[in-house]
Order: C-alpha cells, then sequence, then structure tokens
C-alpha cells in the first residue's frame, strides 16, 4: 500500500484573502465616499440633471449666514474635547498607575466605554439642564421656586457638547493607553526616574510618555477628528444658532429643495478641510508640547511636590465616570417618573405607563438595532480571525501600514465620507438595504474588533499549537480545537465591543439606511428635540442597556462553556 495523503489545511488558500478584505473594508468605503461627494460639491451630479462643472455650490455655501461660526464651533470643540481628555487621562496614568484607585477604575472602562454617545448626552443634559438633577439639588438648599434662567443645553459656545464629548472620550482613551503600556516598560522606566529623584508625575512624563505617546497618537487624533465632525451628540447639547458645520450639511443634505444637496456636498469638502486643519494644529501643538517638556527637564526639577496634582487627576477622572452613571441613572428614573415637578429632587410617583406607550412603537427599531449590530459585530470578528490567523501562520504581526489603515475611517470625517457613500448606493440602487447598512457599520466596528483582539491573540502561549502540531495535528485543527476555545473570552468581548459600536452609530444608519432602517438610536435622537422627557429617558435606556446585555453576555457564554475547565477559562 502506498503511504497516506496528508491533508492539506482546509483553510490555508482561504485565509490569504482575510487581509486584503480587511483591507478593502477599511479603505475602498472611504475612498469611495469622498470621490462621491467631490463631483456634486462642483456642481456634477447627472442623477439630479447637472452634467457640467461649477463652483457654484461653493458660492452658495459661503453665502450661508453664521458659516464661519459653524466652522468655528466645529474646530474649537474638536481641539477642547481631545486636549481635556488627553490630559485627564495621562495625568491619571501617571498618577496613579498599579494603585487601588487606578484598579477601580480601570474595571469601569468597558461599561463606560459601551455607553453609547447620544444615550450619555441625553443623561448629561437631564443633569445639567437648569431644570435637572444639579439645580434641583442646589435648589433645595438655595430655596428656589423656579429654574434659573440659563441656557446651559445648546449654549452659543458649545461648553455643554464639549464636556459630553470628553466625557465620553475619555473611556476610550483610557482603554487605548491600558493597551499600550506593556509595550513601553514601564515600570522599569518609572522605578529607575524615582530612584533619580523625580516624583510621580514628573518620572512619567520624562520617561515614559515619549513612547506611550507613540503608541497612542493615532488615537488621539481618531478622537480629534470625531470630535470635530460629531453629530449625534451636537444635535442634543449643540448649539443651534448656527449649529455646528456637521449637523447643518447633514440639515442641507435632508432640505426637499434638491439644489442643497450640492451644498451638502461642497460642505462635507469643508468639513474634510476643518478635520484637517485640527489634526494639523494638534501637531504642532505636539512639537511645542515636546520642545516645552524638553526645556522643563534640562532645568533638573524633579517635581516631586505633586500630591495635589494626582488628587486632582483622580477628581476629574472619577468625576467624569460618576457622570455618565448618574446621567444613567436619571434616564432611569425619568422612564418611570409619574410627576416631577422643579424644584422636587425625586417623582411624585412612579409609573409604567411611559414604558406601556413605547412597546409598540420601539419593537422595529429594537429589531433593526440588533439585526444590523449582530450582523456588523459578526463579520468584524470574521475578518478579524482570518486577518490575525494568518498573520501568525505567516510568522509576522501586523505592519505599520497595516495599523495604520485601521484608523482610515476614524481619521476621515464621517459626514465627509458618509454622504458620497449614499450617493454612491443610491446609484447602485442599493441604498437603504439591510446590506448597505450593515456595510456602513463594518467600516466603524472593524477597527474597534480587531484592536481590541490584536492584543490577547499575540499573547496566547504558542506551546499549545506546537504540542498540536508535534501530534500531526494539521493547523486548521489548532485553530479550530485549542487557539479559538482558548481565546473564547476576548473573542466574545470584542463582539461584544463591536456590537455596542454598532448600536450607538448614528450617521451611518441615517445617511445610508435612507430613513427606511430607524434603530434605536435615531428615534432616541430624534425624541431629544422634542417635550416628553420621559419617552425620551425610556428610549436612550432601552438604548444604554443594549451594549450592557453584549456584555454580559459575553461573560456569561464563556462561563457556561468552560464551567468544568478552570485551567482553559484561565487561559481565556
Amino acid at each position: 500500500m502506498g503511504a497516506p495523503l496528508r491533508r492539506r489545511p482546509v483553510g490555508a488558500a482561504l485565509l490569504r484573502l482575510f487581509p486584503l478584505a480587511a483591507l478593502i473594508v477599511l479603505v475602498a468605503p472611504v475612498a469611495a465616499g469622498i470621490a462621491g461627494i467631490v463631483l456634486p460639491a462642483f456642481g456634477y451630479l447627472p442623477v439630479l440633471g447637472s452634467t457640467e462643472f461649477s463652483l457654484a455650490p461653493f458660492r452658495a455655501l459661503a453665502a450661508m449666514p453664521g458659516l464661519g461660526r459653524s466652522v468655528l464651533l466645529s474646530l474649537g470643540t474638536g481641539l477642547a474635547t481631545t486636549a481635556a481628555a488627553f490630559a485627564v487621562v495621562i495625568l491619571f496614568v501617571a498618577g496613579w498607575r498599579g494603585t487601588r484607585v487606578f484598579a477601580a477604575l480601570e474595571r469601569l472602562v468597558s461599561p463606560l466605554l459601551s455607553v453609547p454617545h447620544a444615550a450619555a448626552a441625553i443623561g448629561l443634559a437631564l443633569l445639567i439642564a437648569p431644570s435637572g438633577v444639579v439645580f434641583r439639588l442646589l435648589a433645595l438648599a438655595a430655596g428656589w421656586e423656579r429654574p434659573p434662567d440659563l441656557l446651559i443645553v445648546q449654549d452659543r459656545d458649545g461648553l455643554a457638547m464639549t464636556l459630553g464629548l470628553v466625557l465620553k472620550e475619555i473611556p476610550f482613551l483610557l482603554l487605548m493607553t491600558l493597551a499600550a503600556l506593556p509595550q513601553t516598560r514601564a515600570a522599569e522606566t518609572d522605578r529607575l526616574m524615582r530612584t533619580l529623584g523625580y516624583g510621580r508625575i514628573a518620572a512619567f512624563f520624562y520617561g515614559v510618555l515619549p513612547a506611550l505617546y507613540r503608541q497612542i497618537r493615532l488615537a488621539t487624533l481618531a478622537v480629534l477628528a470625531f470630535s470635530t465632525a460629531v453629530v449625534d451628540v451636537a444635535l442634543i447639547l449643540g448649539p443651534t444658532t448656527p449649529a455646528p458645520l456637521a449637523v447643518r450639511i447633514l440639515e442641507w443634505q435632508r432640505a426637499p429643495d434638491l439644489d442643497m444637496h450640492f451644498v451638502a456636498a461642497a460642505g462635507a469638502l469643508l468639513q474634510l478641510g476643518v478635520t484637517l486643519s485640527a489634526l494639523l494644529a494638534w501637531l504642532a501643538a505636539e512639537r511645542l508640547g515636546a520642545f516645552l517638556c524638553r526645556r522643563f527637564a534640562r532645568s533638573g526639577r524633579r517635581a516631586r511636590r505633586d500630591a495635589w496634582l494626582r488628587r486632582l487627576s483622580a477628581l476629574l477622572m472619577s468625576l467624569s465616570a460618576g457622570t455618565v452613571l448618574a446621567g444613567l441613572g436619571v434616564l432611569a428614573v425619568w422612564s418611570v417618573a409619574g410627576v416631577w415637578r422643579f424644584p422636587d429632587v425625586f417623582p411624585d410617583g412612579l409609573t409604567l405607563m411611559t414604558w406601556m406607550r413605547l412597546a409598540a412603537n420601539l419593537v422595529d427599531p429594537l429589531l433593526n438595532s440588533v439585526s444590523i449590530a449582530l450582523a456588523a459585530s459578526l463579520v468584524a470578528i470574521a475578518l478579524a480571525l482570518g486577518s490575525l490567523e494568518f498573520e501568525a501562520r505567516s510568522g509576522r504581526t501586523a505592519s505599520g501600514r497595516a495599523l495604520q489603515a485601521l484608523y482610515v475611517p476614524l481619521l476621515v470625517p464621517q459626514v465627509s465620507f458618509l454622504f458620497g457613500l449614499q450617493i454612491l448606493f443610491s446609484f447602485l440602487g442599493v441604498d437603504g438595504t439591510f446590506a448597505a447598512v450593515v456595510t456602513g457599520h463594518l467600516v466603524f466596528v472593524f477597527p474597534y474588533v480587531l484592536l481590541s483582539l490584536a492584543e490577547p491573540w499575540w499573547s496566547w502561549d504558542p506551546r499549545y499549537g506546537h504540542a498540536m502540531r508535534a501530534l500531526g495535528k494539521t493547523a486548521d485543527s489548532v485553530f479550530w480545537r485549542v487557539r479559538l476555545p482558548m481565546l473564547a473570552r476576548p473573542v466574545l468581548t470584542a463582539a461584544a465591543l463591536g456590537f455596542a459600536i454598532s448600536v450607538g452609530l448614528y450617521l451611518p444608519t441615517l445617511l445610508i439606511g435612507g430613513g427606511r432602517r430607524p434603530t434605536v438610536t435615531t428615534e432616541t435622537v430624534a425624541l431629544a428635540s422634542g417635550g416628553d422627557l420621559r419617552l425620551v429617558g425610556a428610549t436612550a435606556l432601552v438604548q444604554a442597556l443594549l451594549p450592557f446585555l453584549g456584555f454580559a453576555l459575553a461573560a456569561f457564554v464563556p462561563a457556561v462553556l468552560f464551567r468544568n475547565r478552570r485551567r482553559l477559562r484561565v487561559a481565556a
């Protein structure tokens, strides 16, 4: 008898396609979307009967009242949000890394990150509005009978909007910082600097921060790009006379006058320029900060008296986490509140009437949210697993260019390329379809899923695989029977993160769905402008609870699957 044929791994050839597919998902929609706004911005859109190039859209854009103010609002809130969130995170990590306080707040990162922007913004509005909980507590001490006549929410300078963005971007930057710290040898460097007499924060700034910042630089720039062009938070907390540029672009795009589509395209290009200006300003600030840091280091000051700064950073970090959680609590109370007059701290009674009114109207949006989020997160998990497994078998980690490609959809303003992508999908006749909306969500879900999964994937001990291969098992068997089961917990956590990101997406659903795929998020933002706070609170609470359910399921499934395999659970 001849020797038995050795079966080749079935997935070997297929795996080669995953990195290419991942690159296409990250880059192609952005490139197609930007291309889709360039031609209409210059007056060329045959679908609307315009077949000649013109500068008329830019002239009409320049004539829009308050355009300069809108641009400055977008630029200012973006820079202020990024600077504040970055400062709070870096100071807290520098001052409290390795302490119980740090460990306690570290456990809140994932829950806070999973809270959708719209739910967090509405919760903040119900806290700080003149008739909100904060002023009700002040009224109790001051004896007020009426709420103060103050414009806090939707203030002209966008301060409330900036605060809302800071509260949501702090958990993201903290998560990226925690993931990057092990690559900087922070503990060893910090001990060395402390033996030289430097204070805790100064030691971190001089010894650890330069290497750390290189790791989180793209994440910081992604926060800046998002903050300059955010729509859902701006609709809830931002000014309206005029609104930030991204909100006005959306208004022009949805105007009944079809000629406003050309103005919206020109505005989308302007938004791209605004975001690019913000990124350039941040890069210039980097150089200035590095220069000042070197000057201070050469002065020989050890900055040992930093206790006040450490306490301040812990206070700010605790306040940011507490404010988001308190906002969710206020949403829950409003969803069951009866009569709740100012200055009463608690409602007169509790009722389920709001939930009964909401139940029938929220079924379709809830089903759409869950189905779109499940589809996008599952596709993202498949792409991430295939790409990482290909890199593992080929013996190389992700290259710098591949990692940079992850941030392409996060560095380009959503309103700039989604508007063009909507035009492209409309031309192809697929706009508003389930597949089109899932594709739009996948562009934003996949980067977070891959970033979340990459570190535990490469931390897996390869000796398990070597043992299986020595027993004659194929690479496919190692993947399906050893590596994937052992990494079930991080895989499910990454899927839950992707689910949470998808649930919170507003603009991709609105533009690509064309209003035909309402989700809990689109309903929440639409109701936020209404006057029924009970209905707003209940809808926003549903939006906030969906991601929590995803993370709870991600924790529950491995516990059930591996209840008799404790060592496997520890490895996962």
